[in-house]
Protein backbone atom coordinates (compact mmCIF):
# COMPACT_ATOMS: atom_id res chain seq x y z
CA UNK A 1 0.00 0.00 0.00
CA UNK A 2 1.23 3.51 -0.80
CA UNK A 3 -0.78 5.15 1.98
CA UNK A 4 -0.21 4.14 5.63
CA UNK A 5 -2.09 1.09 6.88
CA UNK A 6 -4.48 1.95 9.71
CA UNK A 7 -4.38 -0.55 12.57
CA UNK A 8 -6.79 -0.68 15.50
CA UNK A 9 -5.46 -2.65 18.47
CA UNK A 10 -7.69 -3.42 21.48
CA UNK A 11 -7.35 -5.13 24.86
CA UNK A 12 -8.75 -5.68 28.35
CA UNK A 13 -11.68 -3.26 28.52
CA UNK A 14 -14.74 -2.57 26.40
CA UNK A 15 -14.61 1.04 25.25
CA UNK A 16 -17.80 3.04 24.79
CA UNK A 17 -16.02 4.89 21.99
CA UNK A 18 -15.78 1.67 20.01
CA UNK A 19 -18.86 -0.22 21.19
CA UNK A 20 -20.99 2.41 19.55
CA UNK A 21 -23.20 2.69 16.48
CA UNK A 22 -21.02 5.58 15.24
CA UNK A 23 -17.72 3.72 15.51
CA UNK A 24 -16.96 3.91 11.76
CA UNK A 25 -17.59 7.64 11.81
CA UNK A 26 -15.43 8.11 14.90
CA UNK A 27 -12.55 5.81 13.97
CA UNK A 28 -12.50 5.96 10.20
CA UNK A 29 -11.30 3.16 7.93
CA UNK A 30 -9.32 0.35 9.56
CA UNK A 31 -7.19 -2.04 7.51
CA UNK A 32 -6.17 -4.39 10.32
CA UNK A 33 -7.73 -5.32 13.67
CA UNK A 34 -5.59 -6.80 16.45
CA UNK A 35 -6.76 -7.95 19.89
CA UNK A 36 -4.42 -8.60 22.82
CA UNK A 37 -7.03 -10.44 24.88
CA UNK A 38 -9.35 -10.17 27.87
CA UNK A 39 -12.29 -8.89 25.83
CA UNK A 40 -15.78 -10.32 25.28
CA UNK A 41 -16.02 -12.23 22.03
CA UNK A 42 -19.27 -10.47 21.17
CA UNK A 43 -17.45 -7.12 21.43
CA UNK A 44 -14.77 -8.31 19.01
CA UNK A 45 -17.42 -9.62 16.64
CA UNK A 46 -19.15 -6.24 16.76
CA UNK A 47 -15.92 -4.45 15.87
CA UNK A 48 -15.04 -6.62 12.90
CA UNK A 49 -18.59 -6.30 11.59
CA UNK A 50 -19.12 -2.59 12.22
CA UNK A 51 -15.71 -1.58 10.88
CA UNK A 52 -15.97 -3.98 7.93
CA UNK A 53 -12.37 -5.01 8.36
CA UNK A 54 -11.18 -8.01 6.37
CA UNK A 55 -8.13 -8.80 8.49
CA UNK A 56 -8.52 -9.45 12.23
CA UNK A 57 -6.21 -11.44 14.54
CA UNK A 58 -6.34 -12.11 18.29
CA UNK A 59 -4.63 -13.87 21.16
CA UNK A 60 -6.33 -15.01 24.36
CA UNK A 61 -5.90 -13.17 27.64
CA UNK A 62 -5.89 -14.83 31.05
CA UNK A 63 -9.49 -13.82 31.76
CA UNK A 64 -10.90 -15.16 28.49
CA UNK A 65 -13.65 -17.75 28.93
CA UNK A 66 -16.54 -19.16 26.89
CA UNK A 67 -19.24 -16.55 26.42
CA UNK A 68 -22.89 -17.59 26.69
CA UNK A 69 -25.16 -15.55 24.41
CA UNK A 70 -28.87 -14.83 24.82
CA UNK A 71 -29.50 -16.88 21.67
CA UNK A 72 -28.24 -19.95 23.52
CA UNK A 73 -25.02 -20.05 21.53
CA UNK A 74 -21.72 -20.41 23.37
CA UNK A 75 -18.70 -18.67 21.89
CA UNK A 76 -15.21 -20.03 22.53
CA UNK A 77 -13.62 -17.60 20.07
CA UNK A 78 -14.78 -14.48 18.24
CA UNK A 79 -16.25 -15.04 14.79
CA UNK A 80 -14.48 -13.22 11.99
CA UNK A 81 -11.13 -13.26 13.82
CA UNK A 82 -8.14 -15.62 13.47
CA UNK A 83 -6.33 -16.97 16.51
CA UNK A 84 -2.66 -15.96 16.16
CA UNK A 85 -1.31 -17.87 19.17
CA UNK A 86 1.91 -19.64 18.26
CA UNK A 87 1.74 -18.83 14.57
CA UNK A 88 2.71 -16.30 11.96
CA UNK A 89 0.33 -14.80 9.41
CA UNK A 90 1.06 -12.71 6.34
CA UNK A 91 -1.43 -9.98 5.52
CA UNK A 92 -0.57 -9.89 1.84
CA UNK A 93 -2.61 -6.82 0.96
CA UNK A 94 -0.78 -4.77 3.60
CA UNK A 95 2.57 -6.56 3.20
CA UNK A 96 2.68 -7.20 6.95
CA UNK A 97 3.96 -10.20 8.89
CA UNK A 98 2.26 -10.70 12.27
CA UNK A 99 2.69 -13.30 15.01
CA UNK A 100 1.39 -13.80 18.54
CA UNK A 101 1.46 -15.62 21.86
CA UNK A 102 -1.43 -15.77 24.31
CA UNK A 103 -1.71 -15.60 28.07
CA UNK A 104 0.09 -14.26 31.12
CA UNK A 105 2.41 -15.50 33.85
CA UNK A 106 0.98 -18.41 35.87
CA UNK A 107 -0.42 -17.27 39.20
CA UNK A 108 -3.21 -19.82 39.65
CA UNK A 109 -2.59 -23.57 39.27
CA UNK A 110 -4.46 -25.13 36.37
CA UNK A 111 -5.89 -21.88 35.02
CA UNK A 112 -6.32 -21.44 31.26
CA UNK A 113 -4.00 -19.13 29.35
CA UNK A 114 -1.46 -18.92 32.18
CA UNK A 115 2.12 -20.13 31.80
CA UNK A 116 5.37 -20.27 33.73
CA UNK A 117 8.44 -18.57 32.28
CA UNK A 118 9.70 -21.97 31.15
CA UNK A 119 6.40 -22.93 29.57
CA UNK A 120 6.23 -19.70 27.58
CA UNK A 121 9.81 -20.18 26.40
CA UNK A 122 8.84 -23.65 25.17
CA UNK A 123 5.66 -22.32 23.52
CA UNK A 124 7.68 -19.72 21.62
CA UNK A 125 9.92 -22.31 19.93
CA UNK A 126 7.52 -23.24 17.07
CA UNK A 127 7.57 -19.58 16.03
CA UNK A 128 11.30 -19.70 15.41
CA UNK A 129 11.13 -21.90 12.29
CA UNK A 130 8.26 -19.82 10.91
CA UNK A 131 10.22 -16.59 11.43
CA UNK A 132 13.35 -18.04 9.83
CA UNK A 133 11.22 -19.01 6.84
CA UNK A 134 9.91 -15.44 6.67
CA UNK A 135 13.47 -14.13 6.47
CA UNK A 136 14.25 -16.41 3.54
CA UNK A 137 11.03 -15.70 1.66
CA UNK A 138 10.26 -12.06 2.51
CA UNK A 139 13.63 -10.64 3.55
CA UNK A 140 12.60 -9.98 7.16
CA UNK A 141 11.45 -12.00 10.14
CA UNK A 142 8.46 -10.15 11.50
CA UNK A 143 6.69 -6.79 11.55
CA UNK A 144 4.23 -6.99 14.47
CA UNK A 145 4.18 -9.29 17.48
CA UNK A 146 1.03 -9.33 19.63
CA UNK A 147 0.76 -10.76 23.14
CA UNK A 148 -1.50 -10.40 26.13
CA UNK A 149 1.38 -10.04 28.58
CA UNK A 150 4.12 -7.42 28.39
CA UNK A 151 7.80 -8.40 28.21
CA UNK A 152 9.76 -8.79 31.45
CA UNK A 153 10.76 -5.40 32.83
CA UNK A 154 8.80 -3.37 30.26
CA UNK A 155 5.35 -2.11 31.30
CA UNK A 156 4.90 -5.07 33.65
CA UNK A 157 4.20 -4.91 37.37
CA UNK A 158 5.87 -6.05 40.59
CA UNK A 159 2.95 -8.25 41.64
CA UNK A 160 2.89 -11.88 40.56
CA UNK A 161 -0.02 -11.77 38.07
CA UNK A 162 1.51 -8.89 36.11
CA UNK A 163 5.11 -10.04 35.69
CA UNK A 164 6.21 -10.03 32.05
CA UNK A 165 7.79 -12.85 30.05
CA UNK A 166 11.55 -12.97 29.59
CA UNK A 167 11.36 -14.85 26.28
CA UNK A 168 9.71 -11.83 24.65
CA UNK A 169 12.97 -9.93 25.16
CA UNK A 170 14.86 -12.68 23.35
CA UNK A 171 12.35 -12.67 20.49
CA UNK A 172 12.74 -8.92 20.06
CA UNK A 173 16.54 -9.05 20.10
CA UNK A 174 16.74 -11.88 17.60
CA UNK A 175 13.85 -11.20 15.22
CA UNK A 176 13.52 -7.41 15.50
CA UNK A 177 9.79 -6.81 14.98
CA UNK A 178 8.95 -3.17 14.48
CA UNK A 179 6.13 -3.37 17.04
CA UNK A 180 5.28 -5.50 20.06
CA UNK A 181 1.71 -4.81 21.16
CA UNK A 182 0.39 -6.03 24.52
CA UNK A 183 -2.37 -5.49 27.05
CA UNK A 184 -2.83 -7.07 30.52
CA UNK A 185 -1.32 -4.19 32.51
CA UNK A 186 -4.02 -1.56 32.88
CA UNK A 187 -2.54 1.88 32.41
CA UNK A 188 -3.63 4.94 34.35
CA UNK A 189 -2.35 8.52 34.58
CA UNK A 190 1.25 9.13 33.51
CA UNK A 191 2.30 5.47 33.33
CA UNK A 192 4.38 4.90 30.17
CA UNK A 193 2.63 3.27 27.23
CA UNK A 194 5.50 3.13 24.70
CA UNK A 195 9.08 1.95 25.26
CA UNK A 196 11.91 1.28 22.82
CA UNK A 197 13.74 -2.03 23.17
CA UNK A 198 16.42 -2.92 20.60
CA UNK A 199 14.70 -2.32 17.22
CA UNK A 200 11.17 -2.70 18.63
CA UNK A 201 8.61 -0.26 19.98
CA UNK A 202 6.77 -1.96 22.84
CA UNK A 203 3.26 -0.48 23.11
CA UNK A 204 0.65 -1.02 25.82
CA UNK A 205 -2.55 -0.63 23.82
CA UNK A 206 -5.00 -0.69 26.78
CA UNK A 207 -7.88 -0.13 26.12
CA UNK A 208 -7.28 0.62 22.43
CA UNK A 209 -4.93 2.46 20.17
CA UNK A 210 -4.98 3.53 16.55
CA UNK A 211 -1.70 3.10 14.71
CA UNK A 212 -0.83 4.41 11.25
CA UNK A 213 1.84 2.17 9.79
CA UNK A 214 3.97 3.77 7.12
CA UNK A 215 7.09 2.45 5.43
CA UNK A 216 9.26 4.89 7.36
CA UNK A 217 6.99 6.18 10.14
CA UNK A 218 4.64 5.06 12.89
CA UNK A 219 1.97 7.42 14.15
CA UNK A 220 -0.29 6.80 17.14
CA UNK A 221 -3.74 8.13 17.84
CA UNK A 222 -4.58 8.93 21.41
CA UNK A 223 -5.88 6.10 23.58
CA UNK A 224 -9.43 6.92 24.60
CA UNK A 225 -10.79 6.30 28.07
CA UNK A 226 -14.44 6.21 27.02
Amino acid sequence: MTSPARILAVSDRVSDTLFNARVRERIGPVNLLLSCGDLPYTYLEYLVTALRTRHAYFVHGNHDAPEHCESGQTLSEPGGWENLDGRVARVARLNLLVAGLEGCIRYRPGALYQYTQGEMTWRAQPLVLQLLFNKIRYGRYLDIFIAHSPPAGIHDGPDGPHLGFGVFLSLMRRFRPRLLLHGHKHRYGPAPWRTRYAATEVVNIYPFRLIEWGEETLEYGRSYCG
